[in-house]
């Protein structure tokens, strides 16, 4: 109800007493025809006595009166809602601010001012940068590992940085609780990165001692090296033990070994050769100190892999197997320079085909203690799962590890009628010879340049 509601009733009232009055003056008028003299009878539109004024007025201000208390009342409800309401919103609506601020914060989004750590840290530890990861999955994994303190801590200080967008994936060694800026430096420092394995072209499974003494790294020995890591001055590494126990009695399919070649793997008459070619030339990532199952399982796969884009279980030429185009592959990488792979790989299919030795020296050399250029008649007499000079035909296994120009090379030989090929110089210029006169000569020139006696 308003004033002009309140007015309206008001005025109704007004209306009825004066109804009343007006009554009484013709009562009167009949009564006291001509009495005259009286001023409310003689004008009625004047104002009435004070005495009904205020008798006529009572019930009007008592009313308006409790209007008004009604209209404070309702007024003091509304306000009290109101400021309630103000107030649960407020909470609610600090707890989503500070508990969305937190969340971005954490995930790097928006301007967060999370807090970071100071000092040296408390411990060595190890993470992981995935292939393709952002710095923000990198700042998420420090996060998780315990390294830094916040998503922003990471990438605020990493801003700009163009290394860390460069950064490759693998292993690095770290310290727990750091600054972002700290994290950031020993990420890109030269020495952080553990676990890096590195295959060369042409290396064995086994180390190899040439003639002057100095040894070459198999690729077990490799692995193991990569697999060391020293954590708040304890070295851990996998046992270089067990990797050759695992790569000569290990579950084939469990490592990983490609079905085509599964059938003539596990035909090798010696378990710890079985393996060899079978991982390839490369780069590789190992976690340090993992089980040698684990380190070897990734090798091979990723090797497996990298045949198949390859197109290896795929290539027959010359009536041979996958496994024994890899064979071929082998021995490419071990007698020839890049230049001349097509070339030697043509003899080699040319030789099978005519069912004529190969009596390649490398072949001699490999499961030899102590490898040398020049094999000695004793070491070409003795027969082994390898010496093409003792037996016809491929080797049992693979004899290195093949490049990837040496298996295209197999599988796609160069053109040609040669059956003999030799190294003339120091240089590395090869002649290569249809028939063993021709080849003949050729060793001529070669002895002349002190190539071998």
């Amino acid at each position: 109800m308003n004033d002009d509601d309140l007015g309206l009733l008001g005025g109704h009232r007004d209306d009825h007493h004066r109804d009343d009055h007006h009554r009484d003056d013709h009562h009167r008028d009949d009564h006291h025809p001509g009495a005259g003299g009286s001023r409310y009878f003689d004008d009625p539109d004047r104002a009435a006595p004070a005495r009904f004024e205020a008798t006529a007025r009572r019930p009007r201000r008592a009313e308006a009166r409790r209007a008004q208390e009604r209209r404070t009342r309702a007024r003091r409800k509304r306000r009290t809602g109101t400021l309630v309401a103000v107030v649960v919103l407020l909470v609610l609506g600090g707890g989503v601010f500070l508990g969305g601020r937190a969340l971005l914060g954490g995930l790097g989004i928006g301007g967060s001012t999370a807090s970071d750590y100071s000092g040296g840290g408390l411990a060595d530890v190890v993470v992981r940068v995935a292939a393709g990861d952002s710095t923000s999955a990198i700042a998420k994994t420090l996060v998780d590992d315990g390294v830094v303190s916040s998503v922003p801590a990471f990438t605020r200080a990493a801003s700009g940085n163009a290394g860390i967008s460069a950064i490759q994936p693998g292993y690095y060694k770290l310290r727990t609780q750091i600054p972002g800026s700290d994290a950031v430096s020993r990420l890109l420092a030269s020495d952080s990165r553990v676990g890096n394995l590195v295959i060369p072209e042409g290396v064995q499974l086994d180390d190899v001692t040439g003639a002057s003494g100095t040894v070459t790294d198999g690729i077990l020995t490799r692995m193991q090296k990569a697999s060391c890591v020293d954590l708040d001055g304890t070295r851990t590494c996998t046992s270089l033990d067990d990797l050759r126990s695992v790569a000569s009695t290990g579950n084939l399919a469990a490592l990983g070994v490609p079905t085509w070649a599964t059938a003539e793997v596990a035909a090798a008459t010696v378990p710890g050769k079985r393996l060899e070619g079978l991982i390839r030339p490369g780069s590789y990532d190992l976690e340090p100190g993992a089980p040698a199952q684990q380190q070897l399982t990734k090798v091979v796969t990723a090797s497996a892999a990298s045949f198949e884009s390859l197109g290896l279980p795929r290539s027959t030429v010359g009536g041979l197997t996958p496994y024994q185009v890899l064979v071929t592959a082998s021995l490419v990488q071990r007698e020839a320079l890049p230049a001349d792979f097509a070339k030697v790989s043509r003899v080699v299919y040319n030789r099978l085909a005519v069912n004529q030795k190969l009596e390649f020296d490398s072949t001699v050399n490999y499961p030899l203690d102590v490898q040398a250029i020049a094999t000695t008649a004793a070491d070409r007499g003795t027969v082994t799962p390898w010496n093409t000079y003792a037996s016809p035909g491929l080797p049992a296994t693979p004899i290195s590890a093949p490049s990837d120009d040496a298996l295209t090379a197999a599988e796609q030989p160069a053109d040609g009628t040669w059956l003999y090929f030799v190294t003339i110089d120091t240089r590395g210029t090869t002649v290569f010879s249809d028939t063993f006169p021709e080849h003949q000569a050729a060793i001529a020139r070669a002895q002349a340049n002190g190539v071998f006696g």
